[in-house]
């Protein structure tokens, strides 16, 4: 059996849409939402990467999301509530590891939004796109041990835990472990 990974996705930015929510490219205007999403307390604590300080952090991370999708190594959308026009989060596929057609997942919500099957609405649709359209395997997904919350939702989908890596990464002056989970396709039927 060979694995192709539709590279084709990568034309044109996949935008998309679900019952409450739409799934766009992000812009260098969103910088100052994403801002406010990434920089919030509770959004922060489980991301185990650098908090922006400004605007200008966030900006930098979107021109790495433009440039991850035109070297056809990732999509991340921005997540926009259509009833009020809101960017709320976002949702990515990157990592793509395209002769194994495996990808890595990640995602963050506003708290304002969470609660609300929101992120649950958003992984149905993009894990779909991912094995449907984008033509993955595997999905692969890096989780902090303590939150709780991210892994209920990838185990309510069918998310498997694949791994269990002791201090593998080093982030704020310390080493942190690491659960890695795993949604192969054939898992959804």
């Amino acid at each position: 059996m060979e694995t192709q990974v539709n590279e084709s996705v990568f034309d044109t930015f996949p935008e998309l849409e679900s019952d409450r929510l739409l799934y766009r490219a992000y812009t260098l205007e969103d910088a100052e939402s994403l801002f406010k999403i990434r920089s919030h307390k509770e959004v922060a604590t489980y991301m185990d990467t650098d908090i922006p300080k400004s605007s200008d952090d966030t900006k930098t991370r979107i021109e790495t999301y433009q440039k991850a999708f035109t070297e056809n190594n990732g999509i991340i959308w921005a997540i926009i509530e259509k009833q009020s026009n809101t960017h709320i989060g976002d949702f990515g596929i990157w990592r793509i590891d395209k002769k194994n057609a495996r990808g890595e997942i990640g995602y963050i919500l506003h708290p304002d939004f969470w609660n609300k099957g929101y992120m649950t609405e958003a992984m149905a649709t993009l894990i779909r796109f991912g094995f449907k359209t984008l033509n993955l395997h595997s999905y692969e997904a890096n989780v902090n041990i303590d939150n709780e919350n991210s892994k209920r939702l990838l185990l309510n989908f069918g998310f498997k835990l694949e791994a269990y890596f002791r201090e593998n990464f080093y982030y704020n002056g310390q080493f942190l472990d690491s659960e890695i989970y795993c949604l192969l396709e054939s898992d959804l039927k």
